[in-house]
């Protein structure tokens, strides 16, 4: 999946380098799943990285064919390691649960979780994302 992307901002790449590294290497997949999902479909252009809520985000901001996908580790009281947020006013997790099932652990309409070690389902993950980054298509 490597490709080259634009350099991560420096608050991103903080955040990254503050969280755990086995859990931050696990985001970094995470996050180069979206940006070649990304550069891959139509209609969405170029992404713009941040933080959101104090957590890496991936924005549609110039073509605004989509929703905010947020990366980051769990919190303390959660059986999961780290995770993919959507927003939680969309129908998108909603949407995955019926379209993948137990392929996903889900946290209620807002994310889909996962654990250190664990294989990513990478198709359905790649679907998903690109579902968020179209959403508003």
């Amino acid at each position: 999946m490597s490709q080259d992307f634009q350099p991560m901002p420096t608050a991103v790449a903080d955040t990254f380098a503050s969280y755990e590294s086995d859990i931050a290497k696990e985001l970094c997949k995470l996050r180069e799943l979206i940006l070649v999902t990304a550069a891959e479909t139509d209609g969405v252009g170029v992404i713009e990285e941040g933080l959101r809520w104090n957590q890496p985000s991936f924005l549609t901001t110039r073509s605004r064919s989509g929703s905010t996908i947020r990366v980051a580790p769990t919190s303390a009281k959660s059986d999961h390691d780290f995770a993919m947020f959507f927003i939680c006013n969309t129908t998108l997790v909603e949407g995955f649960r019926d379209q993948f099932g137990d392929t996903f652990t889900y946290d209620g309409n807002r994310a889909l979780l996962f654990n250190v070690g664990d294989e990513l389902p990478v198709e359905e993950l790649r679907q998903c994302v690109t579902q968020a980054l179209t959403y508003k298509l």
